[in-house]
């Protein structure tokens, strides 16, 4: 399922000032059902370009419909959202 363009307004508006914690996760579970939500440190992805950039964190979309998880920037294929503070 793509992640709908009223799904990102409302990620971006969770994600606008929020800290990359549990609650971050929490909120984005609420706004994106049907999408895997975590948090990941940000040394775990360094390498990876985010999908977008906040003020407190960086957020990464996630493809995990074959048997390797990636970092993927197109939401029609993203199954989910990785969420990393910044440092």
């Amino acid at each position: 399922m793509p992640i709908a363009t009223e799904q990102l307004e409302a990620i971006d508006a969770t994600l606008a000032t929020a800290a990359a914690d549990q609650a971050a996760v929490s909120a984005l579970r609420h706004v994106a059902p049907g999408l895997t939500a975590m948090r990941c440190d940000k040394a775990d992805i360094q390498d990876e370009t985010p999908f977008r950039s906040y003020e407190n964190c960086d957020l990464f979309l996630i493809d995990a419909r074959d048997h390797c998880v990636k970092i993927t920037a197109d939401p029609s294929i993203a199954t989910g959202l990785v969420v990393a503070p910044k440092r």
